[in-house]
């Protein structure tokens, strides 16, 4: 494993162990002290508050925080980004941890999902956030982001119509999916045709050996 030879599958799987190994360590970087108390946070917090069920609770390095960290190099270094449906903040708050420069945007709809996200971000005192309480389609008219990306919100024709809109002209949609989002290529088409996009990329995203990679669909907007 990558930064941990040592280390034990069972050891990579382990709900407590991964989040400490030297192989997430490494590949967080200065973002881990972050990173870690945002788990930590979601761990405490995360089922009592109705962001994860109980059973993603010893899954939170692995399945969310990981996961969401695997979109972080697909996206721009500055600029800003756009995360629809934030809920618990996955992928929004841990770009915002990895990504300092980047101004990431938090649109999320639930008031108990926003009082959350303004919660974290003062206790990790991130000053690169902005939440946005709303549909993502009330602020098509309102803004646009250099990306616009979201996890397990929607089918992609449905995040287009959503997302799109708020991607400016050259600016990507780059979201997280399930392994099967190749067929959702094809309904999509209609509306991709729309706005003048590139043909969507399917992504591998990697983040540390013996962590399951996460889907990513790329898609870039025309003029």
């Amino acid at each position: 494993m990558a930064g941990d030879a040592g280390a034990t599958d069972a050891e990579v799987f382990d709900g407590e162990t991964l989040g400490a190994s030297e192989a997430v360590k490494t590949y967080l970087g200065d973002a881990y002290d972050g990173v870690v108390r945002f788990a930590e946070l979601l761990r405490d917090q995360g089922e009592l508050r109705g962001l994860i069920g109980p059973r993603e609770v010893p899954r939170i390095w692995e399945r969310h925080i990981l996961n969401s960290a695997a979109v972080v190099p697909y996206l721009p270094a500055t600029g800003s980004v756009a995360d629809i449906g934030s809920g618990a903040g996955l992928p929004g708050i841990v770009i915002a941890v990895m990504r300092p420069e980047l101004q990431v945007i938090l649109v999320e709809p639930m008031e108990r999902r926003t009082t959350w996200l303004a919660e974290v971000v003062a206790e990790l005192g991130l000053t690169n956030v902005e939440i946005k309480r709303g549909r993502a389609e009330e602020y098509h008219d309102a803004f646009e982001a250099d990306a616009v990306t979201s996890r397990a919100v929607a089918a992609l024709s449905k995040l287009v119509r959503m997302s799109m809109p708020l991607v400016r002209v050259g600016g990507e949609l780059v979201i997280l999916k399930g392994r099967n989002v190749a067929q959702e290529v094809e309904p999509a088409r209609k509306v991709l045709r729309r706005y003048a996009t590139w043909d969507p990329e399917i992504l591998e995203g990697t983040t540390v050996e013996g962590v399951e990679s996460t889907t990513i669909v790329r898609v870039r907007r025309g003029k």
